[in-house]
């Protein structure tokens, strides 16, 4: 990998300062974490920090901004780890907000975007003065609080769903919780009517819902570590498993995906139904040769149809 000139190489070194004075620790304030910093800053090299700014910015013109101003040029398929390693504890840490503009945007949605906190941005303006020690001690000593309040206004714009018995339940926002809000309020009535809500996969929170003794009726034990469908239905009189996947999420139940599940659930009573959830048909064609015989589409624009992929008509598990 290209040496970043001595300029570059200061101001990353700059970076790595703050990030540690911010208490990252050393995967979150290596040379990568401080170039995502100074890109979500959109610090080039001739700037001050006096100049920093928060722009709103995706993973591509965050890698975009560090090859073009930095020099540093990363493989297109290590967008993930950026997202994994870096962002991901930036926001955990209340460094970052993930799509201020639009908080319920979709996992996988092109827009999705982060910016650099307002509180820490004033801090790290004064970085390389003499204001700059007791800002930092401010901020963290004021973070938890801060942490809270975003907590707080995450709660305010949590995804509200009438489960199929009647009561109520809150999903995180963003990710594809939206989707999976429609999956239990519009496809459930119509296509597993009395049927029992045994897991909802949370996109912050995997067990948020979780029958776990009802699942273990059936036979099944679920490892903690096993990749779950969104949503899993039971239903008693046809003794059905019906396990969806949120195709915003993960994609859809295409052939690995089958598998997978298959051999989560290989030791289950009850027969398994297998169906892809997509927010629209217009999605679902990005997938359309990906679906799984022996599976079943649904569209949340198209809530009263499904599409069974293998000749039989209505929603059933293959033998």
């Amino acid at each position: 990998m290209k040496e970043l000139n001595e300029a570059a190489y200061e101001r990353v070194e700059d970076a790595r300062m703050v990030l540690a004075a911010l208490g990252m620790d050393g995967e979150r304030s290596n040379e990568r974490s401080a170039l995502v910093l100074l890109a979500l800053l959109s610090l080039s090299v001739s700037k001050s920090w006096a100049e920093a700014a928060n722009p709103m910015l995706g993973t591509r013109a965050i890698m975009n901004f560090i090859r073009d101003e930095y020099g540093r040029e990363y493989a297109p398929n290590t967008r993930e780890t950026v997202r994994r390693f870096t962002l991901h504890q930036f926001v955990e840490a209340q460094l970052v907000v993930q799509n201020p503009d639009e908080p319920r945007r979709p996992v996988n949605s092109s827009k999705w975007n982060y910016q650099i906190t307002a509180e820490a941005l004033d801090v790290l303006r004064t970085y390389g003065t003499g204001a700059w020690q007791q800002a930092v001690d401010r901020y963290l000593s004021e973070l938890p609080g801060l942490k809270a309040r975003y907590a707080a206004a995450r709660e305010m714009r949590r995804v509200f769903l009438t489960l199929p018995d009647g009561s109520a339940f809150t999903l995180t926002p963003g990710g594809q919780n939206v989707l999976l809000k429609a999956m239990v309020e519009e496809f459930c009535p119509r296509f597993t009517p009395g049927g029992q809500v045994l897991y909802i996969g949370d996109a912050g929170s995997k067990w948020a819902f979780f029958e776990r003794d009802a699942l273990a009726a059936l036979n099944v034990e679920v490892n903690e570590h096993g990749k779950m469908p969104d949503l899993v239905i039971y239903l008693p009189h046809r003794n059905w498993l019906v396990l969806l996947e949120a195709a915003s999420s993960h994609g859809p139940v295409d052939s690995k995906r089958q598998a997978e599940l298959a051999d989560l659930f290989s030791s289950s009573t009850a027969a398994l139904v297998y169906v892809s959830c997509f927010p629209s048909r217009a999605e679902f064609r990005k997938y359309v040769d990906r679906i799984a015989w022996e599976s079943n589409v649904w569209c949340a624009d198209h809530p009263t149809h499904m599409i069974h992929y293998n000749g039989q008509r209505f929603l059933s598990p293959y033998e």
